[in-house]
């Protein structure tokens, strides 16, 4: 059993950044590999980045490839996304999921999710 909560999200201007985090409970989360994803108003929740269980292994989506960065501290049992030259496009509610297990950039897949944080890009 996880439990996540997601924190950082709010409102940025377009070029800006911003640190999402993703706290994990229970045991053994080196075990699960992460993700994000985001669901914009009107449309379906797509994939945005995930990362392996212990090895720190990465994948993204095109949109945010060299803007967004995932990563991890099992030691502080978080997950991050450092999203940084923000787009407007870029706004959405953003969401932490875990999986046992291997890499994954399918939704259903997904176990276990967040409560999602909001983040907007507006100027």
């Amino acid at each position: 059993q996880v439990q996540l909560v997601e924190s950082g999200g709010g409102l940025v201007q377009p070029g800006g950044s911003l640190r999402l985090s993703c706290a994990a409970s229970g045991r053994t989360f080196n075990n699960y590999a992460m993700g994000w994803f985001r669901q914009a108003p009107g449309k379906e929740r797509e994939f945005v980045a995930a990362i392996t269980g212990s090895r720190g292994i990465t994948y993204y989506a095109d949109s945010v490839k060299g803007r967004f960065t995932i990563s991890r501290d099992n030691a502080k049992n978080t997950v991050y996304l450092q999203m940084n030259s923000l787009k407007p496009e870029d706004t959405a509610v953003y969401y932490c999921a875990a999986r046992w297990g291997g890499l994954s950039s399918t939704l259903y897949e997904y176990a276990y999710w967040g409560q999602g944080t909001q983040v907007t890009v507006s100027s």
